[in-house]
């Protein structure tokens, strides 16, 4: 064979094998068939983000995992899909399902695929008829056992899970019942209220920030507000809000007035102090910045409906923020009312607070814990009782923003704690470098418009 003929015949062994493997590639199943394929999964909707497909998605769930064979119902979660190599991110808000599908900041960080779940008992997500005994951290845990067992079958990679606030606890509640489900958590702002009847959010609201005369102006507020009570309470029938769920409009505001404060650095800063009423301000100018620090149209009926699931897991196992009363106790008509108990129906029964639950997270975190990482803010009331690592806890950060609030993320931190936050993510993600855009980026589900927007 002369040396022209043995080229063309390794030109065409070559095109074969092009063709072969481009016929393979053809072949592989579409991303919405494997979804489709997958027990129990549904597909509800789909479409794209950038050069992302999305999908939003159904998955049969037990209302209660003891009895796997019992009653079911659908729990809602989205899929944002770049490769099935990439790694997955499993995020949650703790809260409902967002309504757009976008990149969580560790998603950002490891240009990875993202799950994001929406809670049971979350409207849609919730059995029928609704047994609330079966609304648990542990139940919870399960629903995102079985949703991370389903899709390993299909992201084989490195899994991170993630979420801010309640998302975040969420996500270390998950991992404290399957340490194996991923390989690491990234969990923002989130709460660890061990001892619930303690004053520590309360000393904490009395003294953040630098200059402690802006808390004294807020307690000024809240003070000339329940002077002004009457005006106020007209003001808000008048604008056809309902207060049933209260027992009246002048009990949900003293809850709000009660909840200015913590409110006011939750999602304000520093420099907004400026903008706090002196003393002989005006019920206008009283009214426009409650309005535009708390907002008056949550403490109502149609405000605090949507999360009576949060405070119901708020009274029974989370624990809440005691609310500060030494400012104004000698205006209350309503003392106590700011508990779980008061935004819940009487129709839903109430069970005895589980002290033991948020102990036990606790010193699974301390003692057991490994791949953690949290991101605080200096000026979040919620970090006033932060996760600890402890002596036993593996290969885990915490970081605080300085100043920050509830908004506190890696991209937020000073350089080096951001530069170790982000080598941390990577490492454990098994990625070698972040996007450049990766940290600029204060958008998606966790960003403080979403926070604010869920209160939490």
């Amino acid at each position: 064979m002369n040396r022209l003929a043995r080229s063309l015949l390794a030109f065409g062994l070559a095109s074969a094998q092009v063709a072969a493997t481009a016929a393979v590639v053809s072949a592989a199943p579409d991303i919405e068939d494997r979804l489709a394929a997958l027990p129990g999964v549904r597909i509800i909707s789909e479409g794209t983000s950038g050069t992302a497909r999305t999908f939003v998605l159904g998955i049969e769930q037990p209302a209660d995992h003891r009895k796997p064979r019992g009653q079911k119902f659908e729990q809602r979660f989205s899929l944002l899909h770049k490769a099935e190599a990439k790694p997955m991110v499993l995020h949650t808000s703790g809260y409902h399902l967002s309504g757009t599908v976008s990149a969580s900041e560790p998603a950002r960080l490891v240009d990875g695929n993202q799950i994001s779940v929406e809670q049971r008992f979350f409207a849609p997500s919730r059995p029928s008829p609704a047994d609330w005994d079966d609304l648990t951290i542990w139940q919870a845990a399960n629903d995102h056992h079985r949703i991370v067992t389903a899709f390993k079958k299909i992201y084989g990679a490195k899994w991170l899970s993630t979420g801010a606030s309640k998302g975040g606890m969420t996500s270390i509640y998950h991992r404290r019942f399957f340490p194996r489900d991923v390989d690491a958590t990234i969990a923002y702002v989130a709460p660890n209220d061990v001892v619930n009847d303690r004053d520590v959010y309360g000393e904490f609201i009395r003294e953040v920030g630098d200059d402690p005369s802006c808390n004294r102006r807020l307690e000024g507020v809240q003070r000339q507000v329940l002077q002004h009570r009457d005006e106020f309470v007209a003001r808000l029938e008048a604008k056809g809000y309902t207060y049933r769920q209260f027992g009246g409009a002048h009990r949900a505001l003293e809850v709000l007035v009660l909840d200015t404060p913590f409110t006011f650095w939750q999602y304000g800063t520093q420099d907004q102090c400026a903008l706090v009423p002196g003393a002989g301000a005006s019920v206008d100018d009283l009214w426009t910045f409650i309005d535009k620090t708390v907002g008056f149209d949550f403490y109502t009926d149609a405000g605090v409906a949507p999360y009576e699931t949060y405070y119901y897991q708020a009274g029974t196992q989370l624990g809440w923020p005691e609310a500060d009363e030494s400012a104004v106790r000698d205006l209350l008509r309503h003392p106590g009312s700011s508990v779980p108990r008061t935004m819940v129906p009487d129709t839903i029964r109430f069970p005895r607070f589980d002290k033991r639950a948020m102990a036990d997270i606790d010193r699974w975190v301390r003692h057991q814990g490994s791949r953690l990482l949290f991101v605080n803010g200096e000026n979040d009331p919620w970090s006033a009782e932060p996760f600890t690592l402890g002596r036993g806890t593996r290969d885990s950060l915490s970081f605080t923003v300085p100043g920050g609030n509830h908004g506190a993320n890696i991209a937020r931190l000073p350089e080096a704690d951001r530069a170790a936050a982000t080598a941390a993510v990577l490492r454990w993600a098994g990625v070698s470098s972040a996007p450049a855009a990766a940290l600029a980026v204060d958008e998606g589900p966790d960003s403080l418009d979403a926070l604010r927007a869920r209160r939490g």
